[in-house]
């Protein structure tokens, strides 16, 4: 039997699921009493943006890119208290993300030594590359060289049959 839903309520599980914050679309599909096939077909056909919500943009401290980070610190460098608690509030952090994301970055430029052995690990890996890609050449082209003879072999062996 198929059911049919009012146009109100699929609204209402559209802002639901578009507001779920970090659960699944099953499991609210499943608190609606909805099967999950049939709104992930309501989403294909009406957007977020149809209904008025914004879906939520928020990004876990984790998620930040370096460069991201980097800014977030050049931004509130000179922030303290309540305009830092503020700015931290704005973009869903806390202050001491920023000190962690502070001693990070002082943490990579104090050791240079570990950038020097990236680079020698690098090339190291590099020149065992090289060397595997020249041994399977050769192998591929004596492989070649073996199917050439073989060939060449039974062409010969069918000359002297007839």
């Amino acid at each position: 039997m198929k059911s049919t839903y009012s146009e109100a309520f699929v609204e209402q599980a559209l802002v639901k699921i578009y507001l779920r914050g970090n659960r699944t679309i099953r499991s609210v599909a499943d608190d609606l009493n909805v099967n999950y096939h049939t709104v992930k077909n309501w989403m294909k056909h009406k957007s977020a943006g149809k209904l008025g919500v914004t879906a939520s943009k928020e990004k876990r401290p984790q998620d930040w890119r370096a460069e991201e980070q980097l800014l977030a610190l050049l931004e509130t460098h000179a922030l303290t208290g309540e305009a830092l608690n503020a700015w931290c509030r704005e973009q869903g952090i806390f202050p001491h993300h920023l000190t962690s994301w502070k001693a990070g970055f002082c943490a990579e430029s104090k050791d240079p030594a570990s950038g020097v052995r990236e680079v020698r690990t690098l090339k190291e890996e590099i020149s065992t590359l090289k060397r595997d890609a020249v041994r399977k050449d050769r192998a591929l082209a004596e492989a070649a060289a073996l199917l050439i003879l073989q060939k060449k072999f039974r062409a010969l062996w069918e000359d002297e049959g007839k």
